[in-house]
């Protein structure tokens, strides 16, 4: 009998309830997001209360047989759990339903794949996609294979799905290789920024809080920027102006998320390596999103797992025009909290005096009369600090201006 293909895989999300049903159904709000970024159409939605995820089945027998009855009778295609499945449940599961199995990592490195554009990009989530299929090879064949494409199957192609254990081992062993060399080219670069003294900021925060259009309104630059999870993964670093004459690198970073996988964290290390080595964190936050606190807490646990700790944090609760009342904005692990709309420009200004004074603090001011023959020294403080104004008297050339401390002795 022949059967029209489907545009859009129709997918049943089944979550876990462990600590509190709030919870559970944001995330799984949030699974389905994800789940239409990747191109299915969500039909049904199941969340089960358990103590603990099953370890054979992830759900429990009673709930197994209410999704084999909802998958025949919604027509579905197949089901998207709300945790990394382990090789076992992976398999199990697919047995029990006969059906398409994905669980959420995959579903996240399968967007990845779809919207990595620069080279290092494409190795990162290649890496991430084999280490994750490494070991699920048996579950992921069948399941996979299924349907013949659709979710999980995007990146690096059905042929390189059916490497053995041994071929894909060697592959990541290549791409290793590979985001080595592409990481050796970032450490020059970040030594010629370091050289040339420029001070960084990583733009941080959950994903679609609306970082790449603050990038793009801060510098004019031309990120995309999309209303959709995981818009931007590579990084693009800009130079800002600001206000008194001083000069930042501002580098947007990809969007984190609750339950990020790890694979992702290890696979995109020289990229968030970013906010490892920045001097300010600028921490976006979306005030209208209702799960703001809870966003907060993840993009904090991701940065205290990568070690970007103990940076001046600088928050800034975007999209305050589509707040419909006024709403408490607080950020107690932040140096410095601002409200402000990307979009309208809103708080903007104030933002880029923060940021000159952050840098400045970081700095001593100096005032003092050099000799015609200490050009030099100005020179250099030209290069590596902030010169206010120089004024040619009689005696010599008197001098307003700030400069780094690791200068201070030579100037």
């Amino acid at each position: 009998m022949y059967q029209m293909e489907r545009e859009k895989e129709r997918m049943i999300l089944v979550g876990v309830s462990l600590e509190g049903q709030a919870e559970a159904y944001a995330s799984l709000r949030e699974l389905e997001e994800l789940a239409e970024t990747a191109g299915a159409e969500v039909v049904s939605k199941i969340l089960q209360n358990r103590e603990g995820i099953h370890p054979a089945t992830y759900v429990g027998k009673g709930k197994l047989e209410e999704l084999r009855g909802i998958l025949y009778h919604l027509d579905a295609d197949g089901i998207i759990c709300d945790d990394e499945l382990t090789p076992a449940q992976m398999k199990n599961l697919e047995e029990e339903l006969s059906c398409k199995i994905v669980d959420r990592t995959l579903l996240i490195l399968d967007i990845f794949a779809a919207r990595a554009r620069t080279s290092e990009g494409k190795l990162q989530v290649e890496m991430a996609q084999l280490k994750y299929r490494q070991a699920r090879l048996v579950g992921l064949r069948s399941s996979l294979s299924r349907l013949g494409g659709g979710i999980g199957t995007r990146g690096p192609g059905e042929k390189k799905l059916e490497m053995d254990r041994r071929l894909i081992s060697s592959r990541i062993a290549a791409l290793r290789r590979e985001l080595e060399e592409v990481q050796q080219h970032r450490d020059v670069l970040r030594e010629s920024r370091k050289r040339g003294n420029f001070r960084t900021a990583a733009i941080v925060g959950y994903t679609n809080a609306g970082k790449s259009t603050l990038l793009n309104v801060l510098t004019g630059s031309e990120v995309l920027e999309e209303d959709a999870l995981f818009a931007t993964l590579d990084p693009t670093t800009r130079l800002l102006e600001l206000p008194r004459g001083g000069e930042i690198l501002l580098t947007d970073t990809v969007g984190f998320i609750r339950k990020l996988p790890h694979h992702l964290i290890e696979a995109f290390k020289s990229t968030l390596e970013e906010a490892v080595l920045a001097d300010v964190i600028v921490h976006v936050v979306d005030a209208s999103n209702e799960q703001m606190e809870q966003q907060m807490y993840v993009v904090y646990e991701t940065l205290r797992e990568l070690g970007a700790e103990g940076k001046p944090v600088v928050t800034l609760f975007n999209k305050q025009d589509k707040l419909q009342e006024e709403r408490v904005c607080k950020d107690l692990k932040a140096d410095y909290s601002l409200r402000i709309s990307a979009k309208t420009g809103q708080g903007l200004e104030k933002f880029r005096e923060t940021l000159e004074e952050i840098l400045l603090a970081a700095q001593i001011y100096i005032e003092r009369v050099y000799s015609y023959t200490e050009a030099g020294k100005i020179a250099l403080i030209r290069q590596k600090g902030q010169l206010i104004s120089e004024e040619y008297l009689p005696e010599g050339i008197q001098v307003k201006a700030y400069v780094p401390r690791e200068i201070y002795g030579n100037v």
